[in-house]
């Protein structure tokens, strides 16, 4: 199975009651995928990848950058990060931000020893995005392969299985996981995408595709 193109959006509103000292999410953030998990007495580790930070008190840009990473039955291809402060309104210091990560040449093949598929992803993108008035976290995959049976519209939260051939579910993936804070302030985080490894696929752990989060700005 192959797709071209998936994307998606979630935004949140800043409440009009909302003007807490401390936002739930940090200005903004992103990150293009981790991993921890375990086989036997064996560990594989990818630190978050790409990782880069807002600077909400000056215009311009961070960028964050990592080479491509294999380990026992995972390969990601170069990735890299963006975090943009622009100011909008000098005279009333109203500022925007913008987190982008972006990745390329996903590949699990963890999987396959237990009869389970390969599952690549040539390209992904998330963005958080933040103003005055709120945040929006977008995402879009490109070039999926061995996702049998996933929707061609992907809803927010939503938790595909990964199976091995006899209908065993080895793995389970949840797509676009969106974090909104209790009181509500208006920030956002998400996760494109968490694969977490189930006992039958014989590892334990999970790999991270992609991470974003953001606030609204003063």
């Amino acid at each position: 199975m192959r797709k071209s193109v998936v994307a998606g959006a979630v935004v949140a509103l800043t409440l009009a009651t909302a003007a807490p000292a401390h936002a739930g999410n940090p200005p903004g953030t992103a990150s293009s995928g981790s991993a921890d998990f375990a086989k036997a007495d064996q560990t594989y580790k990818v630190e978050p990848l790409a990782v880069c930070n807002v600077n909400p008190d000056q215009a311009g840009t961070v960028t964050g950058a990592s080479p491509a990473v294999t380990r026992n039955g995972l390969k990601i291809g170069e990735t890299s990060s963006t975090c943009t402060t622009e100011v909008v309104n000098p005279d009333e210091l109203l500022t925007k931000t913008k987190s982008v990560a972006t990745g390329k040449a996903f590949e699990l093949s963890a999987l396959v020893a237990a009869k389970g598929p390969r599952l690549k992803i040539a390209e992904w993108t998330i963005t958080c995005s933040a103003d005055e008035k709120g945040t929006q976290a977008g995402w879009e995959l490109k070039g999926m392969s061995g996702w049998t049976g996933l929707p061609q519209q992907i809803p927010s939260g939503y938790v595909h299985d990964v199976k091995a051939s006899n209908g065993t579910v080895l793995a389970k993936a949840k797509f676009t996981d969106t974090v909104f804070p209790v009181p509500n302030d208006g920030s956002i985080s998400m996760t494109l995408l968490k694969i977490t490894f189930e006992p039958p696929s014989g590892y334990t752990g999970s790999v991270t595709v992609g991470s974003v989060a953001c606030s609204p700005t003063p």
